[in-house]
């Protein structure tokens, strides 16, 4: 494993052990050349994902990017990130159990809504207002009357 902040191609383990929820390993790792120390996760990787945009474009699924989009939508939120670590999992697991090896983008999208819908009211309307490129307060309202999360907006947003 390269490391991250010198560049040496090679790295030691100092520790294993498995993730919280034994879908991954976390490896401790010791630069020889700077003496740096980071931490690695491998997975297990069924197939290699391609996510189809609604613009037509191919681009490889990135598990850390998921991660990232839905981190910010929970922000500031009062969700553990071993849970929210577990829910991107179980989509993971979702998508490559399809037996598809490419996906639409919309699918990827409504299985987080899903997800986000039942973890945490305001992540989720969060989460849908880019995903559904919101542009107006109208937009929010009208999302929120169809979903029923009224009391959301006076409570939270």
């Amino acid at each position: 494993m390269r490391c991250p902040f010198c560049g040496h191609a090679e790295s030691q383990v100092k520790d294993s052990r498995p993730s919280e929820d034994g879908a991954a390993i976390r490896r401790r790792r010791l630069c020889p050349e700077c003496g740096g120390r980071f931490t690695t996760f491998e997975r297990v990787q069924l197939r290699e994902l391609i996510i189809v945009k609604r613009s037509g474009r191919r681009s490889p699924f990135d598990r850390d990017k998921l991660m990232r989009s839905i981190s910010l939508a929970t922000r500031k939120r009062p969700i553990d990130v071993e849970r929210v670590e577990r829910m991107v999992n179980g989509i993971v697991r979702q998508l490559e159990s399809q037996g598809e090896t490419e996906l639409q983008s919309s699918v990827v999208g409504e299985m987080v809504m899903k997800a986000l819908k039942s973890l945490d009211d305001v992540a989720y309307v969060r989460y849908a207002s880019v995903y559904r490129d919101f542009r107006e307060t109208s937009d929010f309202a009208k999302f929120l009357g169809e979903e029923g999360l009224s009391d959301v907006a006076e409570d939270e947003l």
